[in-house]
């Protein structure tokens, strides 16, 4: 079978129907209301307060009834590639976390360990509420995680990582220029679209520091003539920034422009230091900003400037960036840590529960190019949906409005970004397909995952010296 080929080709007209669900929209109006939805061939195409009466034989059919109906969540900043490496990588900077930890593993990686780091992440994402993330590869056997995206149903945008500095970067990672960009066009024309558009193929230049000027520039052009998103970090640490000045003369966002690469193409992971300039450049351009909290929290990078760049315009979104600079990669946690952590510097109405909910799903729905596809509950759009129990002692929404009525939106946001937990999460739909049930996978069970991840973690520690740390 082709890479190109359509998986679902061969399977005849779905029908589904969610029943009785509490369902919180995320439209334009953030409508909330009681209906049902349904799903024709992964599609949502009908939201009806009418209870269905005729339904046609064959139809599945999910009761929702008293249970709380969202958007998939969309993360736009994760490595898959580093999940296996969760908890190997704890109390260092990030200039140190990536020389003395993250490369090595990276380096070390084999097709067999790739794919099961991938699943690893895959299930964690799946379990709590993610179904669409922007992920960024690492060097070779990036059809390892190609497969685990199409395996398990996630919908991905990927790219190969590319690092060609002949100075600053690893010489396990390191790739000649022409190679790796060779390399990064044959898989968009090889997987980009599979499945449906469940899979895409982004560029991902990792840093300025790592990329040479040519390779930036390629990209940029590559960029335009093509419509290819591009994924890369920016200005996350001080000394990266500091590095960046040395090698360029230019700050990241500025040096960025100069090359031709910010645009609405152009999602930054992190942008935690930037000048009042930069700021005003990414506004102007319709970069994207993935706010990544705690990651910048756990690798003491800093706390990016969130408000101000709301309050400028540019969309800023989520991501839970990698497994070991985390140690998490639950959608809840970054929602919530997102609505906390600008509050003592700009008040307590800074950051709202239905804001971080915004920029869990309509901003990054929106930096991917795809708001017209998912990001909310609307009639015509893909049936990437996940439905959560808002009805438990510790995540209780009030029902204050009277017998029989709906709770406030307010209460319900609140609910799910400053309570919920993953174990509430009921079910995870993507395009339609249950993909993930209970905490548990579709494609594969959590006790088999389990053990090919301590064998592929084996695998790797014995190909890799890791140095002590001090």
């Amino acid at each position: 079978m082709s890479a190109r080929t359509t998986l679902k080709k061969d399977i005849p007209s779905s029908l589904t129907w969610i029943k009785n669900a509490r369902i919180f929209t995320q439209d334009d109006q953030r409508r909330f209301l009681k209906g049902h939805v349904r799903i024709v061939d992964g599609r949502i195409d009908r939201i009806t307060s009418s209870e269905p009466t005729q339904i046609k034989k064959g139809t599945e059919v999910i009761d929702a009834r008293d249970q709380y109906l969202f958007p998939g969540f969309i993360q736009t900043h994760v490595h898959l590639c580093q999940t296996l490496f969760r908890n190997q990588a704890d109390d260092l900077e990030l200039l140190d976390w990536l020389s003395k930890r993250i490369w090595l593993l990276e380096a070390a990686h084999t097709p067999d360990t790739l794919h099961t780091s991938a699943l690893l992440g895959i299930h964690e994402l799946l379990t709590s509420g993610t179904t669409t993330v922007l992920d960024m590869g690492t060097v070779r056997h990036t059809e390892a995680i190609l497969e685990a995206v199409l395996a398990t149903g996630i919908r991905a945008s990927v790219g190969k990582c590319l690092m060609d500095h002949p100075e600053y970067t690893p010489p396990g990672l390191r790739e000649k220029t022409d190679a790796a960009l060779r390399e990064a066009l044959d898989l968009h024309s090889r997987w980009d679209g599979c499945n449906e558009g469940q899979l895409s193929i982004s560029l991902a230049p990792r840093f300025a520091i790592s990329c040479t000027e040519n390779l930036l520039r390629e990209v940029a052009k590559i960029s335009a003539e093509r419509n290819i998103l591009v994924h890369t970090h920016a200005s996350e640490n001080r000394k990266e920034i500091e590095l960046v000045r040395k090698i360029t003369g230019r700050e990241n966002i500025q040096y960025f422009k100069d090359l031709g690469l910010t645009s609405e193409r152009l999602v930054l992971a992190h942008g935690v230091w930037l000048s009042k300039k930069e700021r005003k450049i990414l506004a102007q351009s319709g970069t994207h900003i993935t706010h990544c909290p705690s990651s910048n929290l756990k690798l003491a990078s800093g706390i990016a400037p969130i408000p101000e760049l709301l309050a400028m315009g540019v969309n800023v979104c989520l991501g839970a960036d990698g497994a070991p600079c985390n140690n998490s990669l639950n959608q809840l946690e970054e929602m919530r840590l997102a609505a906390l952590i600008h509050k003592p510097g700009h008040g307590p109405r800074t950051l709202r529960a239905q804001e971080a909910l915004d920029l869990g799903t309509r901003n990054g729905a929106r930096a991917m190019g795809m708001s017209d596809q998912i990001g909310s509950i609307e009639v015509g759009k893909k049936a990437d949906l996940v439905l959560f129990d808002l009805n438990r002692p510790e995540n209780l929404v009030i029902e204050d409005r009277g017998a029989g009525r709906l709770p406030s939106p307010e209460a319900v946001a609140s609910s799910l970004v400053y309570s919920t937990q993953p174990r509430h999460l009921q079910w995870t739909l993507v395009e339609g397909e249950q993909v993930q049930s209970k905490g548990e996978l579709k494609a594969i069970s959590t006790s088999k995952l389990v053990e090919q991840a301590r064998k592929a973690q084996a695998s790797l520690r014995k190909r890799v010296d890791l140095p002590r740390l001090v």
